[in-house]
This record gives structure tokens, sequence and C-alpha cells, in this order.
């Protein structure tokens, strides 16, 4: 847990930084954005790659000149407020970005729970925001959405990600799946009923479905249950900690499946960080990578570990393509107005380093899943086949 800790506080770092540098009074030559991050607790991994993503978007805008607004250039003024991973603070934070920092328009938060949680109030306020991280199905599940748009993959997709990797590779297991997941929105959605049908069509049997408060620490008892029914695949949904204490305390009671899944908390580098060779051998459902055809593509993850000394994460990706397309929108528009923004969003349609981005009309604009696998503290991609970087690592070490 040391690794995972100490880049915890790099994030804590950076975001005070940030957050100094960002606030104060806007001037009236300046455009203003604001986004609400986990820049704290849980989801900090995840925040910390979203702040570099929509930073460097914005700087490279004002770097070549700033925005033409009225025939007139301006400067990008980036606010970006701690949400301290509870959704309570995402509310209220998005309410200040508008009614006190004057934002014309907002960048998401990450996790339906924090995303949606902002989003419901920037639409409240007829404010345009343009986000990732929030699985698609789940945005749309909310409401319809007149003013936040949503970059990101589709959870039917990313569940049957692993499901067709394993028949695509020809792996062999007794069949038998242990799902765990946590009671979060998306977590009871992939877990309790997408994964559970998908074994069914794929002709796997269910053996455990067990579901966990998203503030869970202990999984003794489940991980015995799954041990004591053969469970040789086990498919699991959990923020960043927990995937983490799952994983040690697999190992504690020794038990190794042949395929252990994690999605979510798996995703961010902080997961390996902190198992060390306990995280080789784990799938996660992934949207990007830097050796996709996307322009910039590998731009980006040289330029994000060139500067922070880290190892990149898919989340720098979605976030820096979020904040182009709004970017984009209000150099469309040539107006700060948010209805004008919004309309400017709309019409895109463009290929940004995550792919081709055009929405529809749920305001939702898919990305491809490819199947990941952590191998010596990286991720490579082991399915589909046209597109791996590495072998598959079977059965789990």
């Amino acid at each position: 847990m040391r690794n995972f800790k100490k880049i915890l506080k790099a994030g804590a770092f950076f975001a005070s930084a940030s957050i100094a540098l960002g606030l104060g009074a806007a001037r009236a030559d300046e455009i203003v954005i604001g986004a609400s991050l986990p820049l704290s607790g849980p989801l900090a991994g995840f925040g910390s790659f979203q702040q570099w993503g929509y930073k460097r978007a914005v700087d490279e805008v004002n770097k070549a000149g700033g925005i033409s607004i009225g025939g007139t250039k301006q400067m990008v003024k980036l606010i970006i407020r701690d949400d301290k991973t509870d959704p309570n603070a995402t509310a209220s934070n998005t309410e200040t970005l508008i009614s006190r920092d004057k934002v014309v328009a907002m960048l998401g938060s990450c996790t339906p729970a924090l995303v949606n949680a902002g989003a419901l109030v920037a639409e409240r306020a007829k404010k345009p925001m343009v986000t990732g991280c929030d699985p698609l199905e789940v945005f749309m599940s909310v409401r319809k959405w007149n003013y936040v748009w949503d970059i990101f993959f589709s959870v039917p997709e990313l569940a049957a990600a692993q499901f067709k990797a394993l028949a695509d590779l020809g792996v062999q297991t007794n069949r038998k799946i242990a799902i765990w997941h946590d009671n979060g929105p998306d977590g009871q959605a992939i877990g309790g009923k997408i994964w559970p049908a998908l074994a069914k069509e794929f002709g796997y049997e269910v053996v455990q479905n067990a579901e966990f408060p998203v503030d869970n620490t202990q999984f003794t008892s489940i991980i015995a249950e799954a041990k004591s029914k053969g469970a040789e695949v086990v498919l699991g949904d959990a923020i960043t900690p927990q995937a983490i204490a799952i994983r040690k305390q697999m190992a504690s009671a020794g038990y190794t499946p042949k395929i252990l899944n994690i999605e979510k908390g798996a995703e961010p580098v902080q997961f390996a960080e902190a198992l060390g060779k306990l995280s080789d051998g784990i799938f996660v459902g992934g949207y990007w990578d830097p050796s996709f055809p996307y322009p910039g593509a590998a731009d980006l993850a040289k330029a994000f570990e060139s500067e922070t000394k880290l190892t990149s994460s898919q989340h720098i990706a979605d976030s820096y393509a979020a904040a182009q397309v709004l970017l984009d929108a209000i150099k469309a528009a040539g107006s700060t107005d948010p209805e004008k923004i919004n309309a400017a969003i709309a019409k895109t349609d463009k290929t940004y380093v995550v792919g081709p981005v055009k929405f529809d009309e749920n305001h939702t604009a898919k990305l491809p899943i490819v199947s990941l696998q952590w191998q010596g503290g990286k991720t490579v991609i082991v399915w589909p086949k046209s597109a791996k970087t590495g072998e598959l690592l079977f059965p789990l070490p």
C-alpha cells in the first residue's frame, strides 16, 4: 500500500498547485471553464490523470494564442476543485464553479456517482459539460440530457469483452464463475445483471454472485466461498483500494483462480504499483492505449511520462479528448454563450486522440473496447488479436 499512498500524496500536491493557480477573480478577457475532480479520497488516482489531461488541452490552446471571441483572442482559464471522491462535494463544487467562478462550461469528474452528481447541477443551470469516465448506459439512465455530453465506453461491450477474449484465445477453465461487485451504479449494472446473463450465453456456470458496500474492506468470506465452490474464473468490479485489498486477501487465502478480471479499480497504475507482482495476469477492460492509430496517441503518453515521471493511464486520453471537444466547440461558436457552445458540441464530428467522436441523440460518443492484462507493472492488449501489444499470460500466476 506504500506506493499507492505515495501516488495519492503526489496527486494531492498537484491538486493544490492547480487550485492555487486556478482560483481568483476571472478577468473580462478570459474564457473560464471548470471541473470538480477526485484529487483526494479513494479515486484520487483517477483524478490526477484527469487533471493532467484537462490541463494539457488548455495549455495547448493558450500556447497557440487562445480562442477568438468576437474577433479578440482570449486565454482559457481552467479552475479545478477537489471533490474528495464525494458526490455531495462534486455537486457543491459545480454550484460554486457556476455561481461564483462564472464558468461558461464544465468538464466532468470520474465514475458515475461523481460525474452524474455534477452533471445534474450543470444541466439545471443550462451550462454545457463534456465528460468521460461515465459508462454510457449508466449516464443515459439518469435522464435525457440537454447540456451534458459523455465520451466513454458501453457497459455491455465492456462486460462482454472478457468472455469474447477467453473464447477467441482458446482459454480452458472448468467454466465456473464467481462474480464480485460493489453496490455502486456501475457495479450493480455489470455484476448484478449483465455478467450473469453473459455467463449463461457463453456457457459458464455462475457459482457465486456477491455484492458488497463501496467502502467494504474485508473480503475473506467472499473469497472463501468462491474457493470452496471451485470457481476458476473471477469477475470483479470495485474501486482501486478495494481491488487492491481483494487481490492481497486472495493471496493470503491461497486462492488463485485461472482468470481474474477486475473492472474499474484495476485501471490506474496505482493498482499495479501497490500490488507489485500480484498484479501480473489480472485482466481489465480498456478503451485506449498509446498504440492506437489515432493522432497524438503515442505522443500523449510520452508527454505524460516525461513530465510526471509516472506511468501513464488511459484516463489521460478521455480527459484530454473531452477538454479538446469543449475547447473546439467554444472556438467554433466564437462565443462564450452557453447555448451557442452547447450547439457547437452537438455538431462535433472529428477524430481525436481516443478516436472518432460524434455524439448521438443520447449525447454519447462510444469508444472501442479492448482486453488489457497487467504484466510487469504495465498493461498490454491481449484481445482483440488485431490490436494486441503482448502475449496472453495464462493462468494467473
